[in-house]
């Protein structure tokens, strides 16, 4: 059984600055919420109640969010306002956090891997909070914990993207299982559009089996010496069986502007209720 995921946040949103010079991107809003609560809220409707940040500096405000505050409380204590604390204040009721920093931004894999002493030798979901994902019927963690409950191995989200994109990618070459699901032969990062095996590229949301941290440990670093998860995932699924995924819901790339306001956009007119009107 799955109950932790881990969320590596500790980058620095440089896309969005000068807004995230003193501010984490994780927490621009997507209309009234956070972005990393959505994900957090993602992640425990799927049953991951144990939630690990690995964050760096500048970036409290994470901690901060997911803690009461009793000043704000009283002073809204009484108040229609109330309301609008009703999801976080579920979340920090029902929830176990906790925190760890990375020193030096090396990539995803290390992210990943400094979080191992809050995960410890069992399975876990990574969340990367940039991709903003609705399933359609269940959450895209929730689908993929159902998977690995009958698989038992690591699993990739993926989604179909147009073949000019592919460089901005990991991207998945693979054998289908059955609609929506591949046994991956092959991943490539960031991979040029001539040089893409397909068009399939990974997305924010991963499982990942324990030994996934001696792979991160074993691969050296590449480009700017940061070590790729990709390429560790590609050593387990040489030696036993990685799957990819296709989801079934919707993505918002809110690492880029563009996909920032889409999602606002997306979520203002489909999702979004004033507590207090309710």
């Amino acid at each position: 059984m799955i109950r932790k995921c881990l969320f590596p946040v500790a980058g620095y949103g440089t896309r969005f600055l000068p807004a995230t010079k003193s501010m984490p991107k994780e927490m621009l809003p997507i209309v009234n919420k956070p972005l990393v609560q959505y994900g957090v809220e993602e992640a425990t409707a799927a049953g991951l109640n144990n939630v690990t940040f690995v964050t760096g500096r500048g970036k409290r405000a994470i901690a901060d969010h997911f803690d009461i505050s009793y000043e704000l409380e009283h002073q809204i204590s009484g108040s229609s306002k109330e309301k609008y604390l009703e999801g976080i204040r579920h979340l920090i009721d029902h929830v176990n956090f906790s925190f760890t920093r990375q020193n030096n931004m090396l990539g995803l894999g290390h992210a990943i891997l400094t979080g191992e002493p809050l995960i410890g030798d069992e399975a876990f979901g990574v969340v990367l909070a940039d991709d903003l994902c609705f399933g359609e019927d269940d959450g895209v963690m929730a689908q993929m914990v159902k998977l690995y409950n009958q698989f038992r191995c690591t699993i990739v989200a993926i989604e179909e993207v147009p073949e000019d994109e592919v460089h901005k990618y990991g991207v998945i070459k693979g054998e289908s299982m059955m609609e929506g699901l591949f046994r991956v032969t092959d991943m490539v990062e960031k991979p040029s559009k001539e040089d893409a095996p397909s068009n399939l590229a990974i997305i924010g949301r991963y499982i990942l089996t324990p030994d996934i941290f001696d792979k991160i440990r074993n691969t050296p670093p590449g480009r700017n010496g940061e070590v790729q998860i990709t390429d560790a995932i590609m050593q387990q699924a040489k030696e036993g069986c990685v799957l990819a995924y296709k989801f079934k819901g919707k993505r918002f790339d809110c690492g880029s502007v563009d996909g920032f306001v889409d999602a606002t956009n997306f979520c203002y007119k489909n999702i979004y209720k004033d507590p207090t009107e309710s």
